[in-house]
């Protein structure tokens, strides 16, 4: 969720401490102090004497935000009186969720120059104004339930009836014809007018002729 409108507004950053720091004292304890940047604006923490790897310094530091600019710069350094500082250590605060929730309690780590680790730094940052840009939000998002508007010219104001008939009315029920009561039309009955030829009677046998002789075979033998 991107976070906009924080142009201008104070945004609190306090520097609690470090952990495990990289020790680069040679001789005795390291007296570390901790840098913050933020759009050019530059802030320093007071010396923490003999701090060694894990200083404290409770301060706290007031930026304006910038649109846009959503990190923070932090270095470590350590503090010598007859040389230059020695460089611990360096880091990047992302600010995303102190500016979307107001309030942001984390420990960041820190890299040298080489990208080594070099110990911790925590930071408590406040954002006051986050809780008022998401009442803001919310007064100008229409309310759950609201009639959405519709837009002008629309074609139905409602949906179309549906076709009798068609979904989601189901369809109507299927009857099937009732079976014939009528009966089978009988056979027609032979006509009148053509009564049924008998048969032919077989032949009878003639008195004109003699019977037929004896069948070939049967004549009685010779002696």
């Amino acid at each position: 969720m991107s976070v906009s409108g924080i142009q201008g507004h104070p945004l609190e950053v306090t520097v609690v401490g470090g952990t495990r720091l990289k020790d680069t004292g040679w001789i005795s304890r390291q007296d570390p102090y901790v840098c913050v940047e933020y759009g050019g604006n530059k802030f320093r923490t007071r010396t923490c004497t003999d701090g060694g790897k894990n200083p404290t310094f409770q301060e706290k530091f007031v930026f304006t935000l910038i649109e846009g600019l959503r990190e923070i710069n932090v270095a470590v350094w350590n503090s010598n009186t007859l040389t230059h500082d020695n460089f611990i250590g360096s880091g990047k605060i992302h600010l995303h969720k102190v500016l979307s929730q107001g309030f942001d309690d984390a420990t960041w780590s820190l890299q040298t120059n080489t990208g080594r680790y070099a110990g911790e730094v925590r930071l408590i940052m406040h954002y006051a104004n986050a809780n008022r840009a998401a009442t803001g939000k919310a007064n100008s998002a229409p309310r759950y339930g609201a009639p959405v508007p519709q837009a002008h010219g629309a074609y139905y104001s409602q949906p179309p009836t549906a076709y009798p008939g068609s979904f989601p009315y189901p369809p109507p029920a299927y009857h099937p014809p009732p079976p014939a009561t009528y009966p089978p039309a009988p056979y027609p009955a032979p006509s009148a007018y053509y009564p049924p030829q008998p048969y032919p009677s077989p032949p009878q046998a003639s008195a004109y002729y003699p019977p037929p002789g004896p069948f070939p075979g049967i004549y009685p033998p010779h002696y």
